[in-house]
């Protein structure tokens, strides 16, 4: 009898996760953001600002931790022209303020400081691992 309502359980269970699932991927996706949450999507492209409002580049992408599921890094794309040049940046999470004025990220960090900043060019191999996060931490004054 014990099997036969672990059985039953593990049906129920397995059912209503399915009906979670699907419901998850009909839900709208502006209806899921808040003022505290916002889609990875939107927030690639955006702008970065100096703290001086100067524009100094835009969020190429995000990295995040495999097992913590945390953003470590926004990649922020800057110089260059028409992508010859193009430096990009791992700047930690935490050293981005949203400005809704600015509709963009601001960084804690001086312009000048900002290109000795650890960086790479696109077809560069840059290995994200404890050492460069160390590293990429410590430049901008952030806690690893």
């Amino acid at each position: 009898m014990q099997n036969t309502t672990e059985t039953l359980t593990q049906t129920i269970d397995t059912e209503q996760l399915d009906k979670r699932r699907e419901f998850d991927r009909s839900r709208p996706l502006e209806r899921d953001e808040t003022s505290f949450l916002i889609a990875s999507d939107k927030v690639e492209g955006t702008d970065v600002f100096a703290t001086d409002g100067d524009k100094i580049g835009t969020i190429d992408k995000l990295m995040l931790g495999k097992r913590s599921g945390r953003v470590e890094y926004a990649v922020m794309s800057f110089g260059g022209f028409l992508g010859i040049g193009e430096k990009f940046t791992p700047v930690p999470w935490e050293s981005l303020d949203y400005s809704v004025d600015k509709n963009g990220y601001v960084v804690n960090i001086d312009k000048d400081r900002l290109k000795g900043a650890p960086n790479y060019h696109r077809n560069d191999e840059y290995i994200f691992d404890r050492a460069a996060g160390e590293q990429i931490y410590a430049y901008y004054g952030v806690m690893y």
